[in-house]
């Protein structure tokens, strides 16, 4: 079969009309009217979302860390790499990694690259998040770590040789969105040499900011 090449595409439709459902702590429900075809707009709610970024953190061993935590939507402890908001208007995506690296984990890394990007509820959210991988790790000194809150406060955490994770996985033992990515993906770059891995710095237009400011862009006035 011939066609198109599989590869999404940004392609944003006219959006002549947003209303702000309801504000959240987190992300904010809106509705917009978007023309789908030209002259006819349709309503379609929205969950905008700031979007994250989680990390694949791989040790010399090649064992991936994973923690638990409490997710109160799906009332369950969930077996998650660290990970984070991107809430800090115009922070670059590695150094929210970095943090989240730093302050869920008293890790730092020498080696990042970009792992793997997604999408994770295209249909409601504008929500992407963007897996690194990183390497080369050392621990944070016990008098620079940061105190943890909420439910980052109370985080087992394991370290766990990647083929065994995805083992996990697969058979259905693991259900957060980026320990799913992240680890199959992380096998898969590993079985290639990690030659699919990306610059840290690689290009990310499905990054909110820029869905949004491409939405803003079509609103008229």
């Amino acid at each position: 079969m011939t066609g198109p090449a599989v590869q999404d595409v940004v392609a944003p439709r006219p959006v002549r009309g947003r209303d702000v459902l309801h504000r959240g702590h987190v992300f904010d429900l809106v509705s917009d009217a978007v023309e789908l075809e030209p002259g006819s707009p349709v309503r379609r709610d929205v969950i905008d979302h700031p979007g994250a970024v989680a990390v694949v953190v791989l040790d010399d061993d090649e064992r991936v860390l994973l923690q638990r935590q409490y997710r109160h939507p799906v009332r369950r402890e969930l077996w998650e790499p660290p990970a984070g908001l991107l809430d800090v208007v115009g922070e670059d995506a590695r150094a929210a990694a970095e943090r989240e690296l730093f302050e869920e984990a008293d890790l730092r890394a020498a080696r990042w690259d970009v792992l793997v990007d997604y999408l994770t509820t295209p249909g409601a959210s504008s929500e992407a998040v963007r897996v690194f991988l990183a390497r080369d790790l050392s621990e944070v000194p016990a008098n620079e770590r940061h105190e943890r809150e909420d439910e980052e406060k109370d985080m087992p955490a394991r370290w766990v040789p990647l083929d065994e994770a995805a083992d996990a996985v697969l058979a259905g033992h693991v259900h957060n969105p980026s320990a799913v990515v992240g680890i199959l993906a992380a096998v898969r770059s590993r079985s290639l040499g990690w030659s699919t891995l990306r610059p840290a710095d690689a290009p990310w237009p499905e990054r909110r900011s820029q869905v949004m400011a491409d939405a803003a862009g079509d609103l008229p006035g």
